[in-house]
């Protein structure tokens, strides 16, 4: 039966000789594991219950569910095959559904990676290295997104209260918290600020010409300091975001306040946007910060 439906997609569908050679071998794997399952099992008598166990034993041995969906469609397709020809009564695999693919978790930066980054000792005094460190303790202690932050304008912060107002999607605006380190780093970056960049902008956080900070400004000093502490693939102010929610959860933050603090619509979004699973990424990073 198999080398029916082989020579089906070598000279009806015109599969390429690679294509057949690996269906050959997810076929033959599933007949080799049916028949150490039950001598008497056929093609023909298999069921969805011996499907399902494959794919188990798939999963147990280290398979991908990429790898798992990619043998599954194999069978899927023989058996509609199989079925059209009438050499089988049914089908055991329609209706089955592969193993959902994991998220990989986001990426973020150790606690010892930011202590080590925003150490004053790291920085110069001049305006691009206190822009720079600015930006990223308001990525670290507030979460907001890239365009949040270049949004913002002088009026939308209060030092006094600790409070930023933001507008994120849709035009929807929320107010954020911050701790006296922020205020604090607020109050020595404005007063360069204020020397150095005389454009009359309103924007908050501005270029030595005056000008407000554009997205991919804020990305390349973002990436450049970054790398500086990390070798994470990814280092934008997104991973910043994920620290950011990372920290919240590892200290008992709740979903709901986080959700509130990251600007989301519904919490559906706030738990595939921390993590995969909840407890696994606190887990991971309780690992990663073993004082935490």
């Amino acid at each position: 039966m198999i080398e029916m439906f082989l020579d089906y997609l070598k000279f009806e569908r015109n599969y390429s000789p690679m294509t057949v050679i690996n269906y050959r071998k997810d076929l033959e794997e599933f007949e080799r594991f049916y028949k150490e399952l039950e001598r008497q099992l056929s093609w023909e008598s298999v069921d969805s219950d011996v499907v399902r166990n494959w794919m188990e034993y798939m999963m147990d041995r280290g398979n991908s569910a990429s790898s798992v969906n990619r043998r599954l469609s194999a069978l899927r397709s023989f058996y509609r095959f199989a079925l059209r020809r009438k050499l089988v009564e049914k089908d055991p695999v329609h209706g089955l559904q592969g193993p959902k693919r994991q998220k990989p978790l986001p990426q973020f930066l150790k606690e010892s990676e930011m202590e080590q980054l925003l150490n004053p000792k790291m920085w110069t005094d001049s305006y691009k290295d206190v822009l720079a460190r600015t930006l990223i303790v308001t990525f670290y202690e507030t979460g907001i997104r890239l365009s949040e932050l270049t949004g913002l304008d002088d009026k939308d912060i209060d030092s006094i209260a600790c409070e930023l107002k933001v507008t994120g999607k849709r035009n929807k605006q929320r107010i954020i918290p911050f701790g006296r380190e922020l205020a604090e780093t607020f109050a020595m970056y404005l007063q360069v600020r204020n020397v150095t960049a005389k454009g009359g902008s309103a924007a908050f956080f501005q270029t030595e010409k005056g000008k407000r900070m554009t997205n991919a400004q804020v990305r390349s000093l973002v990436k450049k300091n970054l790398s500086r502490v990390s070798t994470l693939k990814k280092r934008t102010p997104h991973v910043l975001r994920h620290t950011f929610a990372t920290a919240m959860l590892n200290h008992d933050a709740g979903l709901e306040s986080v959700k509130k603090l990251l600007g989301h619509e519904s919490l559906s979004t706030t738990e595939i946007y921390t993590h995969t699973t909840f407890e696994q990424l606190k887990k991971v990073y309780k690992n990663a910060h073993p004082r935490a």
